[in-house]
């Protein structure tokens, strides 16, 4: 019903910035702006992470501790795309980052499971 397809990843040096995309496809018949989005990141042997989400009804991005002030998320409703801008980068956020969609998550659902559909992923590698 939902579609997500993440692009921008790569390898980068830390300290340096990337942007991912996520353009999703709504199916269902509703809208992209009944969705809540976030994008999530699994490490090499390691649980998947909440990165960061925001909520149908407002413009507020919720972000994980190891993330506050160096990602931003940005939600583009007219493109039915959100954005993750990534600053200052560092070696452990090496990881395959996806993005994600539910109608009901909220900024506090921060477990996996919490969110029903989820993109292919794209491997960001920050080399130290």
């Amino acid at each position: 019903q939902v579609q997500l397809v993440e692009s921008g990843g790569g390898l980068v040096q830390a300290g340096a910035s990337l942007r991912l995309s996520c353009a999703a496809t709504i199916n269902s018949g509703r809208t992209f702006t009944e969705y809540s989005m976030g994008w999530f990141r699994q490490a090499p042997g390691k649980e998947r992470e909440f990165v960061t989400g925001i909520h149908w009804s407002d413009n507020s991005p919720r972000y994980a501790d190891s993330v506050k002030d160096r990602f931003a998320m940005v939600r583009d409703n007219a493109k039915s795309a959100v954005y993750l801008q990534m600053n200052n980068l560092k070696s452990e956020d090496t990881a395959v980052y996806y993005c994600v969609s539910d109608r009901w998550a909220t900024t506090s659902t921060r477990g996996a499971a919490g969110w029903n559909y989820w993109g292919q992923g794209t491997q960001v590698t920050v080399s130290s």
